[in-house]
């Protein structure tokens, strides 16, 4: 960086640390602010999406290189920075990060499912970050339970950025988010194991890879966050050429369904350019049936349509069904109900 460039910014520099040291709460009210102001702009325009993921993630490389990044502005300004501002850069981080994912996971939870105790947990980090005295009396002195609140933090900001970033799908975001989030629990886990025996090591190695294979097992109970459904309909009519679904049935006849068959009609949205393989399993009074697989597209505003036609169905099938809507990695995007009667 030119020598002229870095004095003349010397002044503007000093004087913002300067009111950031008196007025400490300014940097706590901006977090709440631009993180409620990214939730709105999420909602109500998902284009958006990817230009704030790319912010939160490389606002991350501030807390990974944080060291360096000090000894190196101490270099270029003359000055440290002073600690309090880096707990209130790390509290913003955290701002800006759950409240941009926490309308996601809002859209995409399916919340009659163990998914609701996901967003659940999800939006009460939020509260955690905004409120002073949990963040700085009750969460950041405990050194182990802080670097776990920010892997979980990086954990749901790469389920949601990984797809609209880098186009991939939500097995494999999943897959390289757990990992991630993984391995950062390394010092988390090296606070709590406290022992000095050989075997140390392996125990923690055993454990990362314990909370690995966790975390795969429970991720039907984490929502897909970048898909989900805009419209659903269960129908004995389908309109082919304007692939549009008849009347929504909550409840038909076994007649009416041997003689017609039964449409499963999903309308899913997914960020642009994204290709993704879902699944429509049909359960009949709580036993799985039939995987149908859909290869889905992103890119159209109401979400992109498809549908299954189900006409073999059991000698009895009366009672309860679900058309549950699953992605290959087995999270559930959403579920269409209704009932067979005589």
């Amino acid at each position: 960086m030119p020598l002229s460039l870095l004095e003349s910014c010397k002044p503007p520099l000093r004087r913002l640390f300067a009111l950031i040291q008196r007025n400490p709460g300014l940097v706590a009210i901006f977090g709440f602010a631009s993180g409620l102001a990214s939730f709105l702009l999420v909602e109500r325009q998902a284009e958006l999406a990817q230009v704030l993921a790319t912010v939160m993630l490389v606002s991350w490389l501030w807390l990974i290189l944080e060291n360096i990044l000090r000894a190196q502005i101490a270099r270029w300004f003359g000055f440290e920075l002073p600690p309090p501002l880096l707990r209130y850069a790390t509290q913003l981080i955290h701002q800006e990060s759950l409240f941009f994912v926490l309308p996601f996971f809002i859209i995409t939870t399916t919340w009659n499912s163990g998914q609701a105790l996901f967003t659940g947990v999800l939006a009460a980090a939020a509260l955690v970050s905004i409120t002073d005295p949990l963040y700085y009396k009750k969460l950041a002195p405990r050194r182990w339970l802080f670097l776990t609140y920010h892997s979980f933090t990086l954990f749901a900001v790469l389920l949601t950025a990984l797809p609209i970033i880098f186009k991939l799908t939500t097995p494999q975001s999943y897959q390289l988010a757990l990992a991630t989030a993984a391995l950062l629990s390394f010092p988390s886990l090296l606070g709590i194991i406290t022992i000095r025996r050989w075997w140390r090591g392996v125990l923690l190695v055993g454990l990362i890879l314990a909370l690995g294979a966790t975390g795969w097992l429970a991720r039907v109970w984490v929502p897909p966050a970048t898909l989900w459904l805009t419209e659903v309909a269960v129908t004995t009519e389908f309109d082919n050429r304007n692939r549009a679904p008849g009347a929504t049935l909550k409840q038909l006849s076994a007649a009416q369904l041997r003689n017609q068959g039964l449409y499963a009609y999903t309308a899913i949205n997914a960020p642009r350019g994204l290709n993704e393989r879902i699944y429509h399993v049909w359960r009949h009074n709580g036993r799985a049936g039939e995987h149908i697989a859909l290869d889905i597209q992103g890119g159209r505003k109401n979400g992109y349509r498809a549908w299954t036609h189900k006409q073999n169905f059991p000698a009895d099938p009366l009672g309860n069904w679900q058309v549950q809507v699953m992605t290959e990695a087995g999270q559930m995007i959403g579920v269409l109900r209704f009932k067979v009667v005589e």
